[in-house]
């Protein structure tokens, strides 16, 4: 099942990295985006790319790119498409998703591109600004509890640039 030591040490390891708390939460909220995107298989290489491309925290855009997980990925798409076709002004008709891998991704696109681009981008991106102030907020709040963490991030936030 699910190793709740594993996950307390994850978590304990992304709120403690030696990098400015925005700097993290941005990386984390890209990846987040990218997670709801409906490009099924590609997520992670979409994030390793805007890592790189976005200058972001590399762990942390990773992370938030397995946010959108099997579990929920269903309801958000159908979210995402039925979104999409009200903003477009149009009623949704029903979604139906037979398997979730990158061909059926790109049928879905050409028959339903628009709408799921739009829903998704929306979605996606409320997901994000939620996932950067609430991992900006733990962070900062971890890091007060320790007296090393504690200084350094308070030089980060006073200068604004990540310490080395």
């Amino acid at each position: 099942m699910i190793n709740k030591e594993k996950w307390k040490k994850r978590i304990r390891e992304i709120l403690s990295l030696d990098s400015h708390p925005g700097h993290i939460s941005i990386g984390f909220a890209v990846g987040v985006f990218i997670s709801f995107t409906p490009f099924f298989g590609t997520h992670t290489p979409l994030a390793l790319a805007a890592a790189f491309l976005l200058r972001v925290n590399k762990v942390t855009c990773l992370t938030g790119a397995w946010v959108n997980t099997p579990l929920t990925v269903v309801p958000v798409l159908i979210a995402s498409y039925e979104l999409g076709e009200r903003i477009l002004g149009r009623t949704p008709q029903k979604l139906v998703l037979r398997e979730l891998n990158l061909d059926f991704a790109l049928e879905l696109l050409k028959s339903h591109g628009m709408p799921l681009l739009i829903g998704s981008s929306l979605i996606g991106f409320a997901a994000a600004l939620v996932s950067y102030a609430l991992l900006y907020y733990l962070i900062v709040r971890f890091r007060r509890r320790d007296e090393t963490l504690r200084h350094l991030t308070e030089e980060m936030e006073e200068t604004g640039e990540e310490l080395e």
